[in-house]
């Protein structure tokens, strides 16, 4: 029996752990199994053709808030072109309202509901051989003969050490972004997540675990996300992890967790501050600083103990640490996450992430949206427009001060430049929502701009700010460019170098500078050296030391 199982991701490059799970599962009841990728960028009509010509018995899809009106669109169209196919929808965005869902697509034969690898060995074997019926199929809804619909009982939640491994079949690592899972469910409640549904938490076996994360370090995986929701909820299971991948690190592989960072022990840190720099990544989701809110959307975090985590990490200076916010939460009003922001900026994480809160299909949050005065978009991703804290107005204000935020802090680019602009404004935040308002008033925010340009553009909106500097904004700015690549043309506000250039020649010459790299000079006479053979391996930013071009002494340490 050929079943073709299709995925469409944002990118190619992101495996899709769900079907490729499936797959395995579908090769131990002997299924011919045709895997089919596709991102929603590509044409529908291409994605069509593809499809037809598969030639399959049966077709499985997987259907997420970022995809889900794309696959409406195709497998309505393939319905006509293959009608003795059954197609079988499966995902979070059908789970929840499968009924629904197929009376509103009649050309879907059914939904496999919650977790799929069970499920779907037992459907394909009832197509394949009748062995079984689907009324005895537990976690679906189906349509049968007559166009009755019928919704089976759920499964109950499988041993996650009986899935089989997903990536045996996969060649292609070089480019690819691999999700992993050492765990599945969640021991929190958060509100806003489906995670806090099914609270039923378990944990893959250890030396399954170790042995598959040596599958993808022999194959010098790039990245190895874990999609587990809370990684170090169960102490010994992180340890075992973390020693491992510590012990066998092959110095390429990069290993990213989610974390709760409150939950973090001394003897996690102290192992941690032994990693080679770059080997792991953490994030750690702080969504609020409110206590109010916290405490309305059922979350477990103390805020002093993440803060006192984060600042140990930092200064082993080997971790990159990603946090979040999430706009639109209950009992947040806009001071309230200006606020939120302020706590979590002052940490200086290497990425700061503001999000925006999405009302989920089967959260507790979706049914407490009259309570909260919440509005959201009537399609995926069903994002916030207002509650009765915060105005769509204000939602519009905070879109603008996350795009300021994407582009000047999380890109890495402006380490330099960013606090010399802060100071002039009483709060970071005001900086990012004043240019974001500049960009808009100039035309410049539904325009892609160049690097340089985004420099420019900084140089500009410094114009309009009382005593602001703009010479130690330029000079800030210098050491940012050099700081990622040595320039082939100069900006045009940059200081002229010619006059340096004796003394340039007379240090690379005397210390057999290699091409590669990059002496600037200053105004004041300061210059610095900017080697990017050696680059940080967190920021990838050169290495830059502060030299004496006139008295020729060896370069000291910038």
């Amino acid at each position: 029996m050929r079943v073709i199982l299709a995925a469409c991701n944002a990118k190619y490059i992101h495996s899709n752990l769900a079907v490729y799970n499936l797959r395995a599962c579908l090769r131990q009841v002997g299924a011919e199994v045709i895997l089919r990728e596709y991102t929603i960028n590509q044409r529908k009509d291409e994605i069509l053709r593809d499809l037809y010509e598969c030639r399959a018995d049966l077709l499985c899809v997987s259907c997420y808030i970022w995809n889900i009106s794309f696959l409406k669109e195709i497998l309505e169209d393939y319905g006509k072109i293959c009608p003795t196919v059954p197609v079988w929808a499966g995902g979070p965005e059908v789970t929840y309202d499968s009924l629904v869902f197929l009376k509103e697509n009649p050309w879907i034969a059914g939904v496999m509901r919650g977790e799929g690898e069970q499920t779907i060995s037992e459907l394909v074997q009832c197509y394949m051989d009748h062995t079984v019926s689907k009324g005895e199929i537990l976690g679906i809804t189906w349509r049968d003969s007559r166009g009755e619909l019928h919704e089976n009982p759920d499964r109950p939640v499988m041993d996650l050490s009986q899935v089989p491994f997903a990536y045996e079949e996969l060649t292609d690592f070089e480019h690819r972004i691999i999700y992993y899972e050492s765990s599945r469910g969640c021991p929190f409640s958060c509100s806003y997540c489906l995670s806090s549904v099914d609270k039923k938490l378990r944990f893959r076996s250890l030396e399954l675990v170790c042995k598959e994360l040596q599958f993808f370090l022999d194959r010098k995986v790039p990245q190895v996300k874990f999609v587990d929701r809370t990684f170090n909820c169960r102490h010994e299971h992180a340890m075992a992890i973390w020693k491992y991948i510590l012990e066998h690190d092959n110095g390429i592989t990069n290993f990213h967790f989610e974390i709760a960072a409150d939950l973090m022990r001394e003897e996690e840190l102290e192992l941690i501050s032994k990693m080679r720099p770059g080997l792991i990544q953490l994030e750690i989701g702080v969504q609020s600083t409110n206590p109010e809110t916290i405490l309305e959307i059922r979350r477990v975090m103390d805020f002093k103990k993440v803060t006192k985590v984060v600042r140990k990490v930092q200064k082993m200076g080997n971790t990159h640490q990603h946090l979040d916010l999430i706009a639109g939460l209950p009992k947040e009003d806009f001071q309230s996450f200006r606020h939120s922001f302020h706590e979590v900026y002052e940490l200086r994480p290497e990425q700061l992430q503001l999000g925006f809160l999405k009302v989920l299909k089967g959260s507790y949050m979706a049914a407490k949206t009259e309570d909260y005065g919440c509005v959201y978009q009537a399609k995926e991703p069903y994002e916030v427009l207002g509650t009765k804290w915060l105005s769509y107005g204000e939602i519009l204000r905070l879109k603008r001060v996350e795009s300021m935020v994407e582009v000047y802090y999380n890109s890495g680019q402006f380490t330099k430049t960013l606090p010399v602009m802060e100071r002039y404004f009483s709060h970071p935040f005001d900086f990012y929502d004043q240019l974001g308002e500049f960009y808009e008033k100039r035309g410049y925010a539904s325009v892609s701009h160049s690097r340089l340009r985004r420099y420019e553009i900084l140089l500009e909106f410094l114009l309009t700010v009382p005593e602001g500097d703009q010479k130690a904004l330029k000079e800030a700015m210098i050491v940012d460019l050099y700081l990622r690549e040595n320039l082939k043309s100069r900006p045009v506000w940059a200081d002229d170098q010619r006059k340096y250039e004796r003394e340039i020649w007379a240090y690379r010459k005397a210390y057999k500078v290699p091409k590669t790299a990059h002496v600037e000079v200053f105004p004041d006479g300061r210059a610095l050296l900017f080697d990017y053979q050696q680059r940080n391996p967190l920021t990838r930013n050169a290495k830059v030391t502060e030299v004496e071009l006139w008295q020729q002494n060896e370069p000291k340490k910038f």
